[in-house]
């Protein structure tokens, strides 16, 4: 991700990367849930703000309390990632790491939130899933 480029742009595109992949292992599309995706963002600006990735920020809040604080009823998942300038490039990663790929390809999600935001460490990459 550039310097400039518009953050719902880059989501949309791993939104879409998303679903293709499904698509093409014969799974539902996730729809985008903004509850989910407000998670996401605020779990993206946080990494980029303390420079860390984790599913547990440096406070201890963990993905699942992320999730329901944002009004999100049923969480599941959350997959993150710092560095790679591109939603094919985070894609790739997430798909060749066993338990990213086992949540994009989780028959049972049927929503997601993504969010990313520019930081030292690069892009830093979130995604949530929901039942």
């Amino acid at each position: 991700m550039r310097p400039g480029t518009p953050q719902s742009s880059a989501e949309a595109a791993v939104l879409w990367l998303v679903n293709e992949v499904r698509r093409k292992a014969g799974l539902g599309k996730l729809r985008c849930d903004e509850r989910l995706r407000a998670a996401a963002r605020n779990h993206s600006k946080d990494m980029a703000r303390r420079d860390f990735c984790e599913h547990v920020n440096p406070d201890g809040v963990t993905p699942v309390q992320r999730m329901s604080a944002a009004g999100y009823p049923d969480p599941g998942a959350e997959n993150v990632a710092r560095g790679q300038p591109t939603p094919h490039a985070v894609m790739t990663a997430w798909l060749a790491s066993p338990g990213h790929r086992a949540n994009l390809l989780n028959r049972e999600f049927a929503t997601i939130g993504i969010g990313v935001e520019l930081g030292r460490g690069g892009p830093y990459w979130t995604q949530n899933f929901g039942y």
